[in-house]
């Protein structure tokens, strides 16, 4: 039997404990287009929004096709119509941060997609750091000074330009690297967009996550890697959240105590028949798993 003093005390010690998970950042739910893009991009977003989706992460070439015969009014309709925020998109652009003889056209696309996303209602877009171009030490030097260049054409169009670094990058492939770029920069409108399965696929260790300041993750894409060796895995090993061996609940808990990220989870998969599938139900199968593993780390 419980002592009087414990009888006394349990009300204070849920409290408490309810405050401490009250205090827990939460973090949300969303699809990425890249999961259904075989649907395009009307259909996906139909599709998604009928199993509950309400944040979607737009893919550029998706927009770009839907553009060819539609309205970029008629785009933002179809996503105030079905209940959707977009919560993020990909530029779609290359060469931003490393030495790139192409850079000056690089930048100049970048400011058209960022004028083309803010007027699809945006405030984020990212690139990724995939380069095959061998790195030097200079390279890495000038890197935040172009990281610079990039923040001030999104600070002209309110929009904060994002970096993921992908595990096959011969530049920036881990977190450890393309975060001193980003604090050197030190400009508000970048920042590190942390992908799940590049960081666990890669060359990463959990440890690295104690390194992360509040702030400095400005997105999160959600997806399991599969029990493959890690040299079989590719883009297309990526498997919902929970079908896989990341530590993810450990991972979201991490981004919460460390960086206190408590924005969207947008969940990305590339594998054919993932893409293939019917968005409805690929999103009706996706959103338990993913939020249970939500609720394991206690973000959701």
């Amino acid at each position: 039997m419980p002592s009087r003093r414990e009888i006394l005390l349990a009300p204070a010690v849920l409290a408490a404990a309810g405050r401490a998970h009250a205090a827990a950042p939460a973090m949300t739910l969303a699809l990425h287009h890249n999961t259904s893009s075989a649907a395009g991009y009307r259909a996906s977003l139909e599709g998604w929004a009928k199993a509950g989706i309400t944040q979607v992460e737009i893919a550029n070439n998706l927009l770009e096709a839907f553009l060819k015969t539609e309205s970029l009014a008629t785009a933002r309709r179809v996503l105030t119509d079905n209940g959707l925020t977009a919560v993020s998109a990909s530029c779609g652009v290359g060469g931003l941060i490393e030495p790139n003889p192409g850079r000056a056209a690089a930048l100049d696309r970048l400011k058209k997609q960022c004028e083309l996303l803010a007027g699809l209602g945006l405030v984020r877009t990212y690139a990724t750091t995939a380069t095959s171009v061998a790195p030097t030490a200079d390279g890495y030097k000038t890197a935040a000074d172009r990281l610079r260049e990039v923040g001030e054409i999104g600070r002209q169009f309110e929009m904060t330009v994002m970096f993921e670094f992908v595990r096959q990058s011969a530049f920036a492939a881990t977190l450890t690297t393309l975060l001193p770029i980003v604090r050197s920069a030190n400009h508000p409108n970048t920042g590190v967009l942390f992908d799940c399965y590049h960081f666990w696929s890669g060359h990463n260790r959990l440890e690295d996550l104690d390194l992360l300041r509040p702030g400095e993750v400005k997105h999160v894409h959600f997806q399991d890697v599969a029990d493959l060796p890690r040299e079989m895995l590719d883009l297309t090993t990526r498997v919902m959240p929970g079908d896989g061996v990341s530590p993810l609940p450990a991972i979201l808990r991490k981004l919460a105590e460390k960086a206190a990220y408590a924005g969207p989870l947008s969940v990305e998969l590339f594998s054919p028949p993932f893409q293939a599938r019917d968005p409805y139900e690929i999103a009706l199968e996706i959103k338990p798993k993913a939020e249970a593993v939500m609720r394991q780390a206690g973000v959701l």
